[in-house]
């Protein structure tokens, strides 16, 4: 099992401080997981994201890493920390996600899925114990099962046909871990993935169905993909009232810093996005005082930092006129700069997080912290 302790719930929320141990190093909860789908993160290098960021764990993804650049690379690599030059824990996405977003590429069949690689039209097929000997190869610390993810809106019947789908798969994923042993010499571990779309009814039943498998962690996949967000409220906060208290809760996908602050406060202590990183590549920056697109006329001749309340590199160090300059000159470090003050404004978000379930402030902390962090700002003036 996952060494996990839970060190402190907070008393007006669901809110939760915990930690858990990887052979790659220990993960304090509430985490985000900056997202480098194909072994890195965009923009950014690896030494930058852990003595600059500081991120604790990153995700990489099974179905891009398995088409590039493949299983006996990365085997022959050492798996995918050593092939990348990264010491920290990796988790990886079992692929359940591309079989929804790339549906016109992909036949869903009782024993597993078959696609077609968005990279050359070849054809492959991924069953529970494919998925998991992949992520085998890849040596991750924490891996996901084959599951699918419904889009929103599905109805009733087909969400209740694909819940049941991840439950049998379940079971197949877990047997296919235990039968199989790691590569490299360290512990990995398997998370369940918790399916329903927006019925209350089918997300009890799968979170049931899954405990019962005894995994080392819960995921809550099948949000945020369309669904109002205060539908997406209801769903987690019904949701981990079935996952066991003891075990890690992640939620997959998600999303804006608002969505993850609101999350944490429903019980959740993981979460992943490309938010922070594509939008970053876009010139839109979060801050303290909301989302700042750098692009605007309005910071050509502002000389003040980025955000006075961060202090990352890119914020210590360049105004925000440079930015906006980097940015309309169409320069490459102004990708990187907005992917370090992102990755750190999400960490620190939910770092602060955990300092204020443990002190006991969080809820209050929470409501006010999240009227200015979603708000777009449109000049220096509104701030």
């Amino acid at each position: 099992m996952l060494p996990f302790s839970l060190i402190h719930t907070d008393k007006n929320s669901k809110a939760r401080a915990g930690e858990f141990k990887t052979e790659h190093g220990t993960v304090q909860t509430p985490i985000f997981m900056p997202v480098g789908t194909q072994g890195t993160v965009k923009a950014i290098t690896q030494r930058v994201i852990e003595s600059e960021v500081k991120a604790e764990i990153i995700l990489s993804n099974t179905y891009h890493l398995y088409l590039r650049p493949g299983t006996e690379i990365l085997e022959k690599a050492g798996g995918l920390h050593r092939f990348m030059n990264w010491d920290l824990p990796i988790l990886t996405d079992s692929g359940g996600f591309q079989i929804y977003s790339l549906s016109e590429l992909r036949k869903i069949k009782k024993d597993g899925v078959e696609f077609k690689s968005h990279l050359d039209g070849s054809t492959h097929y991924f069953t529970p114990r494919k998925v998991i000997e992949i992520q085998r190869s890849i040596g991750s610390d924490i891996l996901m099962p084959l599951d699918e993810c419904t889009p929103y809106h599905c109805d009733f019947e087909y969400a209740k046909k694909s819940k049941e789908l991840t439950s049998r798969w379940a079971e197949l994923n877990k047997e296919a871990f235990e039968q199989t042993k790691p590569l490299y010499g360290h512990k990995q571990y398997l998370f369940g993935i918790i399916q329903g779309s927006v019925y209350k009814e089918l997300r009890e039943g799968s979170a049931k169905d899954l405990a019962k498998l005894d995994f080392d962690g819960y995921s809550i996949g099948g949000l945020a993909v369309g669904e109002p967000t205060e539908e997406m409220y209801e769903m987690v906060d019904f949701t981990t009232d079935f996952i066991p208290q003891n075990k890690p809760r992640y939620l997959m996908g998600v999303g804006r810093p608002e969505n993850i602050l609101e999350a944490i406060a429903r019980g959740v202590d993981m979460f992943d996005c490309v938010m922070p990183t594509r939008n970053a590549r876009n010139a839109y920056l979060f801050t303290s005082h909301g989302i700042v697109s750098m692009r605007n006329a309005a910071y050509k001749d502002d000389f003040s930092t980025l955000d006075p309340n961060c202090e990352c590199y890119t914020c210590k160090n360049f105004t925000r006129a440079y930015l906006r300059h980097l940015f309309n000159a169409k320069e490459i470090l102004a990708m990187e700069l907005a992917t370090i003050h992102n990755l750190t404004f999400y960490l620190n978000l939910v770092r602060e997080a955990r300092k204020r379930i443990l002190d006991g402030t969080f809820v209050e902390w929470k409501n006010n912290f999240v009227k200015t962090i979603s708000i777009n700002v449109q000049s220096k003036k509104e701030q």
